[in-house]
């Protein structure tokens, strides 16, 4: 069922490598790209799906060399950006030279107060991402898929995008002298547009929703019109979901080099979930960390929750929905790596839930009273869904937990427009007083 659904795609993918691969391009320890469900292995390249099964590719490391304590000192020593993991990632040795928006090394809050709230005793953090250049965690990936483009010369860099990422890709193209066009659906909240906008680059909406928007996409890859552009989360998308690893490594970091018990990571595509267990798994294999248990909890909006159906439904095949939800940044209906989040919650012991957009605005409120963090809606999903697993007995809240939020709530202000003044007063004490404020 996944390989059928991918096979319109993987045409596209065989033929773009077919023209602009190169086998001896320098991308630091990666090694070759390799299916995800049959292991077939090709040189390095833009390229997706593979050609034998049309699976989705990933990118496949050689980090034999690597001694465990010389690794950890020279990440220590990096810069604070995540070019700190430059050893782990598909990127030549001089990155850090090259022009780039240098996102990551976020703040690990731990959330005291968020905890008294939750009844969470074994520590509770916010991995708030919000930090970002662009602030959100899609700085992350596109930071890493502009190296794939430069490696391979494209001059063009583009997505398609439910907001966040266009403004990232936006950023990225500015500062590294690239040409940029990114395509998103017509409809997003204002905020993001703007922010998408102001780099000066070409922003292009689409009549429909975000999954119309990524078949278009797929298309003119496919056409004379597209030569020399790099979609980062389509033909550069192996090299692109790479970034999400980052954020991974930073948590363990952060937490003195160790695993934390339980983690609860939105779902869009599920790309970002998917990576941050590879790099957990990659940790572990290089004794970076302590092998133990942990587990991975995805967290959709009730309005578009194909995965979470799927899970709760114990089904292997993620049925595609029509988004209807607040939560735009996480509203994709046909989500790429959905397989792969059920695969992992149901391997780690997780689970995968929802929640309405009433728990979203409400849970945005409740982070920000009580931890000073403003999260967009893709925050307030993940800490509404943190809540109703505490409450359902899903989530222990024994353990050591980490809640991520991508996103500034700037970006996403019409989802609490009703908050605004507790009072109007006169200048004056009397009226300081009767409006019950003494």
């Amino acid at each position: 069922m996944r390989k059928m659904r991918r096979k319109g795609l993987a045409s596209m993918a065989v033929q773009t490598v077919a023209s602009t691969s190169n086998p001896t391009v320098d991308l630091g320890p990666a090694a070759a790209l390799s299916c995800r469900e049959c292991g077939h292995r090709v040189p390095l390249g833009p390229v997706f799906a593979c050609e034998e099964c049309f699976g989705p590719l990933e990118i496949a490391y050689d980090f034999s060399a690597y001694d465990t304590e010389e690794l950890r000192r020279r990440i220590e020593a990096g810069p604070a950006n995540i070019w700190r993991y430059a050893p782990l990632l598909p990127v030549p040795a001089d990155v850090a030279d090259k022009p780039n928006i240098n996102p990551g090394w976020t703040k690990l809050v731990k959330a005291d107060n968020l905890a008294r709230e939750l009844g969470v005793t074994g520590g509770l953090y916010v991995k708030d991402d919000s930090g970002n250049p662009t602030h959100s965690f899609k700085d992350r990936v596109v930071a890493q898929a502009l190296e794939a483009a430069r490696a391979f010369g494209f001059t063009t860099l583009s997505c398609s995008s439910t907001g966040n990422l266009a403004g990232a890709v936006g950023a990225a193209a500015a500062r590294a002298g690239f040409r940029s066009c990114v395509f998103i659906p017509h409809d997003l909240e204002q905020g993001k547009v703007v922010m998408a906008a102001v780099y000066g680059g070409e922003l292009v909406g689409i009549e429909g929703n975000y999954d119309d928007v990524n078949r278009f996409c797929s298309e003119l890859i496919g056409d004379p019109a597209g030569e020399g552009w790099g979609f980062v989360n389509v033909n550069l998308r192996p090299y692109y979901a790479e970034g999400s690893k980052t954020l991974a490594y930073e948590i363990c970091e952060q937490l003195g080099w160790r695993l934390p018990d339980q983690l609860v990571v939105p779902i869009a595509s599920g790309s970002q979930l998917t990576k941050i267990d590879k790099g957990l798994q990659e940790l572990i294999k290089l004794g970076l960390v302590e092998d133990r248990p942990y587990k991975i909890f995805g967290a959709q909006a009730e309005g578009c929750s194909p995965v979470s159906t799927a899970f709760k439904a114990g089904h292997d095949v993620v049925r595609p929905q029509k988004p209807n939800t607040i939560a735009k940044s996480l509203a994709i209906g046909n989500p790429a790596d959905g397989p792969y989040v059920l695969d992992i919650a149901r391997r780690t012991g997780g689970a995968v839930e929802d929640v309405t957009d009433e728990q979203v605005v409400d849970a945005i409120k409740l982070l920000a009273r009580t931890e000073g963090i403003f999260a967009e809606t893709a925050g307030g999903v993940t800490v509404g869904v943190t809540r109703k697993l505490i409450q359902d007995g899903v989530l222990d809240p024994t353990k050591t937990t980490v809640v991520l939020n991508t996103g500034d709530g700037l970006k996403t202000l019409d989802a609490v427009a009703g908050t605004g003044l507790t009072a109007t007063i006169r200048p004056s004490l009397e009226s300081f007083r009767e409006a019950g404020l003494a």
